[in-house]
């Protein structure tokens, strides 16, 4: 057992965690894989490869590479055609405004008279709190729009 990791929660990750460690101490001092499992021969190979260094090494000017190819990303217009998942959200959107107005003209005049008696018919107390109400949401909105569309 490791005594710089806690234990885990679950017996199996435990027992899958001992069984990489088991194989990659096996495989670092060379011991030999006659004796090991199936589970154990393949950590040991995973452990046999990660030890290798890559075919390929990366061009001496790959981050500089990379940190230009996100900056054009990030500067690049967005592309014109619309994305599958935005069209499919499009057309949600539409049948839940259709439908919306499918129920309120077949059951509004029955929900109406119960609406009635929830507003502030003649309490100019409460119109001032719902003014109040709809200024400070508006106001939030307006405030919330300004950073989206200033350049960055």
């Amino acid at each position: 057992m490791n005594p710089i990791l806690p234990p885990f929660d679950d017996d199996a990750r435990e027992r899958e965690w001992q069984a990489q460690e088991r194989a990659l101490q096996a495989e670092r001092h060379g011991l030999d894989p006659a004796g090991d499992d199936v589970r154990q021969q393949r950590y040991r190979l995973l452990a046999r490869a990660l030890r290798q260094p890559p075919d390929a090494a990366l061009p001496a000017d790959f981050a500089a590479r990379v940190a230009a190819r996100l900056e054009t990303a990030a500067t690049a217009p967005a592309p014109v055609g619309r994305r599958p998942e935005s069209v499919l959200l499009t057309a949600l959107v539409g049948a839940f405004a259709v439908a919306a107005a499918v129920v309120l003209v077949r059951y509004g005049p029955a929900w109406l008279p119960a609406f009635r008696t929830l507003s502030p018919a003649g309490d100019p107390q409460a119109l001032r709190w719902l003014l109040a109400l709809a200024g400070c949401l508006g106001l939030s909105w307006l405030l919330g729009q300004g950073p989206r569309r200033l350049p960055h």
